[in-house]
């Protein structure tokens, strides 16, 4: 069954769980919606894991679409949301309507995810009334990491847990259909997604929230940058590569590879013809 910011809601309303992960590849979005993983976020975290910067500032509206266009192409039952990248909407409304118009034209998103609270609230709105999902980000937002001095669990005092939840409920007037909760205490994660009736999707913000989603590449050991204390790794796929990728420079110096069984044959007499 196709996943669609409308079985999201219903979802909640059903109390069953959803999965995201991220990807930004053909490959790796197909392998994802074959597992039957709910939701497929292609996160501007693409910036770290796929390009290699050391946050998610420098990630552009062509990288954004680049990449989401070749999720899509694999993600056939998934729900493809895409990140607005920084700057993309902070500018003005009639910005963030245009390139999210772009991320779902251009790189055929499902659905666009930005992050902020009240004060992105006009643009949700304006996004939402053109037609197009948005799957709301509050917590640590990454874009934000300059102003909160590095990654830190936000909302853990009274006024800042007041703010988040007031926000939380100020996206769901807005019409975001999600909300994703990313390094929230889990008793106010709780109280939060019993507040409001989009679900809320967590990502180191405890197991109350109504699904979960994670970095691909932390959840496989590919990434050993940094791992936050949220991630779960599920195998350590990053060894096996490495290992695969040193046997086969090892076999490539030893001539080892390619063997006969890796080469095409052609008849003597012909060889003996062209000599």
């Amino acid at each position: 069954m196709k996943n669609t910011s409308a079985t999201f809601k219903s979802a909640k309303e059903s109390n069953e769980k959803l999965s995201m992960l991220t990807a930004y590849d053909y490959s790796t979005a197909k392998l994802m919606d074959e597992a039957g993983i709910n939701g497929i976020l292609v996160g501007d975290s693409l910036g770290n894991v796929i390009l290699g910067y050391e946050d998610t500032i420098s990630v552009t509206m062509e990288d954004m679409i680049h990449h989401a266009r070749a999720v899509a192409r694999g993600a056939k039952n998934a729900l493809v949301v895409v990140d607005m990248p920084f700057m993309s909407y902070q500018t003005s409304v009639y910005d963030a309507v245009k390139n999210a118009g772009r991320l779902m034209k251009e790189g055929r998103a499902g659905a666009v995810k930005l992050e902020g609270g009240k004060e992105v609230s006009e643009a949700i709105n304006a996004i939402t009334n053109a037609g197009i999902p948005v799957m709301a980000h509050l917590g640590l937002t990454p874009q934000s990491i300059n102003a909160f001095g590095g990654f830190k669990v936000q909302g853990k005092s009274e006024e800042a847990a007041k703010k988040l939840l007031e926000d939380a409920k100020e996206i769901e007037k807005a019409g975001a259909f999600a909300l994703v909760l990313e390094c929230v205490p889990e008793k106010l994660a709780k109280l939060i997604t019993e507040s409001i009736s989009i679900p809320t999707i967590g990502i180191g913000a405890g197991k109350y929230c109504d699904g979960q989603i994670l970095v691909y590449q932390d959840m496989l050991g590919m990434f050993s940058d940094f791992t936050p204390k949220f991630v779960k790794k599920y195998a350590d796929i990053g060894s096996v590569m490495k290992e695969a990728f040193k046997q086969y420079h090892n076999e490539i110096n030893k001539g080892v590879f390619p063997s006969s069984e890796n080469t095409y044959k052609i008849d003597d007499e012909v060889i003996e013809k062209l000599y």
